[in-house]
């Protein structure tokens, strides 16, 4: 069967990827479908979905694929590691959607690549799952993201700390090329290849670009202004990448790499999940000034594109990347006030804002529950649950009262309002106590019902869901969550 792929950047020199075959799976089978994902491929499931476990598995590649995995550098905790590669991943190819947008398939956890190091290449079904969920979850909540269109079981099994079934993910993306895909090259001081992968973005990412006459900074330009925007929605529905290196970070300004992420419960600015930031770098609060440190790795990367003069050329980069917290929080405003039912600006509204936070902090109060209460709280018959999110009544009720005196600022209807705020303060998010129950069952006795509960409250998480309100509240003390995993 062919797929309609194209393979753009397998076209692309030597150096950029290796050529690749999947291990192969031994009994695959079919635990997840993306039904919308696949329509907005221009793949029919009806055709398709019988032979997905074969095809999506590297059991049976489709006939036009051309498997390679791609190369590319990365700081990992700010530690330069020069080659790191697609080390369980291989791109089968690029497909146009129905829009017309060239899109990368991708499996993950097919197998060993000439990445791989000491790594096996292979992924276990929860971590898999786990990609799946919560992608469609960050997609059914407006924020850029790689999406999943298949998980199939191997019918193998994988080393970890102890013997898991395998799984293999198809990922979709806009592209793979990340920071440190730049990186890789500019540590060789190969140019050549740097611009070569620059005019390779332009033209497949951003084409408005492709007649400029300063191309590296205004493409520097698009990226940061679309990191900013990416992590201050992210940021606004609480949550946390967990593992923002810059082999992590994608060009085209979509979320890529759901391994120690997390969506926080109770709101502290230096929550962590990843079992491995031992040093809070990739808390919450943290995650603005880790992107623009990222970015400014990527305009070291683009000096020699900018200007032959090097010293031209970093102060131009740096004028590009420098500005970067202020269009962050700009971002973040903007969304903030969005949540707190405000359509104008006025010169106050930040203050607003770190008001409640605060508040929240010190009352351990629950992210997602209590921005979703204030829809109701817009008048004072209806704060009742939005206060027992809070300890101290006396700080939330000095806030309600400075909130509930800028509304009327405004002329809008307290109805029109409160169904604005309900459109972007989530009910349900991918709670991690409820995505590791689902997983387990997935995993230890092959139930998928858990998780696909969970994925139907996920994709639709402005609604209510009557009678699933268990799924919508925050964990107990003994079902809390306080770490994550890469998966490999």
């Amino acid at each position: 069967m062919q797929l309609g792929l194209e393979h753009s950047y397998a076209a692309l020199p030597a150096q950029f990827h290796t050529a690749e075959q999947p291990a192969g799976a031994s009994a695959p089978r079919l635990l997840a479908w993306n039904h919308n994902l696949a329509a907005e491929l221009g793949l029919s499931t009806q055709v398709l979905q019988p032979q997905a476990a074969q095809l999506f598995s590297g059991r049976q590649l489709p006939d036009d694929a051309h498997p390679i995995a791609m190369a590319y550098a990365g700081h990992q905790y700010a530690h330069f590691v020069p080659s790191l590669g697609d080390g369980r991943a291989i791109l089968l190819g690029e497909r146009r959607d129905t829009m017309g947008r060239l899109r990368d398939l991708q499996l993950k956890g097919a197998g060993r690549t000439r990445w791989s190091r000491s790594g096996d290449g292979l992924a276990a079904i929860g971590p898999m799952l786990r990609e799946f969920l919560v992608s469609e979850a960050m997609h059914a909540l407006g924020i850029p993201t790689t999406r999943s269109l298949a998980v199939v079981a191997s019918g193998d099994r994988v080393q970890r700390e102890e013997l898991l079934p395998g799984a293999v993910l198809t990922r979709v993306a806009a592209s793979h090329v990340r920071v440190g895909t730049f990186e890789y090259f500019a540590a060789r001081s190969d140019h050549a290849a740097v611009g070569a992968l620059l005019h390779y973005c332009i033209a497949r990412i951003f084409p408005e670009h492709t007649e400029s006459t300063t191309p590296a900074l205004d493409f520097l330009r698009t990226v940061t202004a679309r990191q900013a925007s990416l992590i201050a929605q992210w940021m606004s529905v609480g949550f946390i990448h967990g593992v923002m290196n810059t082999d992590n970070m994608a060009i085209s300004g979509e979320t890529i790499d759901y391994g120690p992420c997390a969506f926080m419960d109770h709101y502290h600015p230096q929550t962590v999940f990843s079992s491995i930031d031992h040093r809070g770098r990739y808390s919450y609060g943290n995650q603005p000034a880790i992107a623009q440190w990222n970015l400014a790795r990527l305009a070291e990367s683009l000096l020699p594109a900018i200007s032959s003069d090097t010293t031209l050329a970093v102060e131009q980069a740096t004028a590009v990347v420098q500005p970067f917290i202020e269009q962050f929080d700009a971002a973040f405003l903007a969304n903030m006030r969005s949540k707190l039912g405000l359509h104008t600006a006025a010169d106050h509204d930040a203050k607003l804002v770190s008001a409640l936070l605060d508040a929240m902090k010190a009352s351990n109060a629950d992210f997602t529950q209590t921005f979703r209460a204030l829809a109701e709280a817009i008048e004072p018959a209806g704060d009742a649950l939005l206060r027992t999110h809070f300890g101290d009544q006396t700080a939330i009720g000095a806030w309600l009262e400075a909130w509930r005196a800028r509304l009327p600022l405004e002329p809008l209807h307290v109805d029109v309002r409160r169904a604005a705020m309900r459109r972007v303060n989530p009910a349900f998010i991918a709670r991690n106590h409820r995505v590791k129950a689902a997983l387990t069952a997935a995993s230890e006795r092959d139930d998928l019902q858990p998780f696909q509960t969970m994925l139907q409250l996920v994709q639709r998480p402005y609604d209510d869901h009557p009678g699933r309100d268990d799924y919508r509240l925050p964990p107990r003390p003994e079902e809390r969550v306080q770490q994550t995993f890469c998966g490999t």
